[in-house]
């Protein structure tokens, strides 16, 4: 019986190193996505506080679009999400991956 459950933390890290918890997350209904909400769902679903479908779910978010946000995180922390220098992250990115 045990096995079958899956265990959720009550808190992560959030992304700028505060304690994130489910209530601290953006509203379900969240339109204008800044940088700062991006950073916050990506590090509850690394966490371990959301998984990705019910983040989708959630915000009505794209498989896509959230893992273009992950991926934006990894490669270039919280200022690769600033949607205005997307283009300026993924070329720097580019130009790291040939040499």
């Amino acid at each position: 019986m045990i096995e079958n459950q899956i265990i959720k933390p009550a808190q992560v890290v959030g992304p700028l190193g505060e304690p994130l918890t489910i209530a601290d997350l953006p509203a379900p209904g969240t339109t204008r996505w800044v940088v700062r909400r991006k950073a916050e769902v990506v590090s509850a679903v690394n966490g371990g506080l959301l998984t990705v479908d019910e983040v989708c779910d959630r915000y009505s978010l794209s498989l896509e679009e959230f893992a273009s946000w992950q991926r934006a995180v990894d490669r270039s922390g919280m200022p690769g999400l600033r949607v205005t220098r997307i283009q300026h992250y993924r070329d720097l990115y580019e130009r790291q991956q040939k040499y």
